[in-house]
C-alpha cells in the first residue's frame, strides 16, 4: 500500500469512527431530552408543541412563545411559563426542524415559519396572541406581524434578531454546513465531538455578563441541537435571516401592533444597536425597554420583565422602566466572561439614551 492509499484508508477510518461517535452522542442526547409535548401534523411536518389551555378567568389574551437558534421551546417555557400559569393560555412550540419538530417543506425562512405558526394557532382556536419572539424567534415574530397583522395583539421582542448587520456574515460553521456535502459532511462527523466541547463556554458567553443559571443545559435540553438534522436546520435558518432582513426590515413601520422591546447593552451574539434600535425606531409607538449590564438571554434573567411587558399589551397598569430598573439593580454586579466573551459595537452606531 503506498503512502497516497494509506492516508485515503485512514480519512475513511476517521470519518466512520466519527459518524459512529455522532450516532452514540445523539441517542444519548435523545435519550436524555425526550419530547414533552404533543405533536400535531401541519404541512406535513410533526409539530411539537405545549399547549396551555386558557384557564378559568384567565387575565391576560393568549400568549405565543417563539423560541431562537440553536434551542427549542424549553428555552422559554421553563423560565417563563411559571410566571403566566393560570392567567393565560400559552402555545410553546419546536420550530420546525428543531427540538423534536421535523423539518417539513417550505420552512426555512421566516416567512415559511411564521405561516407555519399561523397554522397552528388555527388548530388550537386561537385568533389572536400576544408573540414573543427571543433572538432569532424576533425575526419570527417580525415576519408573522407582517403577513398576519389580524393575529397579532402585541409583540414582545427579547434581545431580537431584525435588522440587516455590516456585511451579513454569521459564524462560519453556520456557512460551512450549507456547503453542499461537505456541510452534510461536517454535520454528521465533527459537529457533535465539536460542539459537546465547545458548548458550555460559548453557553457562558451567550450569558455573559450575567451568570449561567444552574444546570441550564440540561434544563433547557439544548445539546438537542447537535443532531446532525437538527445541526443542519439551525444553520440553515441562521443564514436565511440576513436576505430576509434586507428585503423585508422596512417594512416593519407597517405593524400597527402594540410593541415592547427588549434588549441589553451587552449583548454577545447580536447587535443590539442596530436590531432592538431598530425595532424601536421602525414600529410606531413601540416601547424600548434598554437594560444596563444585561446579556443575550432575558428570557432567563429577566423573566419576570418579559412577563411585565405582556401584562403591559394585556392593558394592565405595569410601571415598565420601573421594572427595567429593579433587573439593572438585581443584575448590576454580574461580570462573568469579562475580558473573555467579546461585545462587539457598531462602530458610528448611537446607543440608547442612558
Amino acid at each position: 500500500m503506498n503512502l497516497l492509499s494509506a492516508a485515503v484508508a485512514f480519512l475513511l477510518a476517521l470519518i466512520l469512527v466519527l459518524i459512529g461517535l455522532t450516532r452514540i452522542g445523539v441517542w444519548l442526547i435523545e435519550r436524555r431530552n425526550p419530547p414533552i409535548g404533543d405533536f400535531v401534523e401541519i404541512g406535513g411536518a410533526r409539530i411539537h408543541h405545549v399547549h396551555v389551555p386558557a384557564p378559568v378567568g384567565a387575565n391576560f389574551p393568549p400568549v405565543v412563545f417563539i423560541h431562537g437558534a440553536s434551542a427549542n421551546l424549553k428555552d422559554q417555557m421553563v423560565p417563563i411559563r411559571p410566571l403566566l400559569e393560570g392567567r393565560a393560555e400559552m402555545l410553546f412550540f419546536d420550530r420546525p426542524g428543531h427540538g423534536w419538530s421535523e423539518r417539513g417543506a417550505g420552512n426555512e425562512t421566516p416567512q415559511g415559519q411564521a405561516r407555519l405558526l399561523a397554522a397552528l394557532m388555527d388548530r388550537f382556536g386561537i385568533d389572536k396572541a400576544i408573540v414573543v419572539g427571543h433572538s432569532f424567534g424576533g425575526g419570527i415574530a417580525a415576519a408573522f406581524a407582517l403577513s398576519y397583522p389580524e393575529k397579532v395583539s402585541g409583540l414582545v421582542f427579547a434581545s431580537a434578531a431584525t435588522h440587516p448587520w455590516p456585511g451579513g456574515k454569521t459564524s462560519w460553521y453556520y456557512a460551512l454546513t450549507n456547503v453542499p456535502v461537505i456541510g452534510r459532511l461536517f454535520s454528521e462527523t465533527l459537529a457533535y465531538p465539536g460542539g459537546m466541547l465547545q458548548m458550555a463556554a460559548a453557553t457562558d458567553c451567550v450569558f455573559a455578563p450575567n451568570d449561567t443559571p444552574e444546570k441550564y443545559l440540561e434544563r433547557a435540553s439544548i445539546p438537542l441541537v447537535l443532531r446532525p438534522a437538527t445541526f443542519r436546520a439551525n444553520a440553515t435558518d441562521v443564514e436565511s435571516l440576513y436576505p430576509f432582513a434586507v428585503a423585508d426590515a422596512a417594512r416593519y413601520r407597517d405593524i400597527a401592533a402594540p410593541t415592547v422591546v427588549i434588549s441589553g447593552d451587552r449583548d454577545t451574539v447580536v447587535y443590539e444597536e442596530i436590531h432592538s434600535l431598530g425595532l424601536a425606531r421602525d414600529i410606531p409607538g413601540a416601547k424600548l425597554l434598554w437594560v444596563k449590564n444585561l446579556g443575550h438571554k432575558p428570557d432567563w434573567i429577566a423573566p419576570d420583565l418579559i412577563v411585565s411587558a405582556i401584562e403591559k399589551l394585556a392593558g394592565k397598569p405595569v410601571d415598565l422602566d420601573a421594572a427595567a430598573r429593579a433587573v439593572e439593580t438585581r443584575i448590576a454586579s454580574d461580570r462573568q466572561g469579562e475580558g473573555i466573551c467579546v461585545d462587539e459595537k457598531v462602530p458610528g452606531t448611537e446607543l440608547a439614551p442612558l
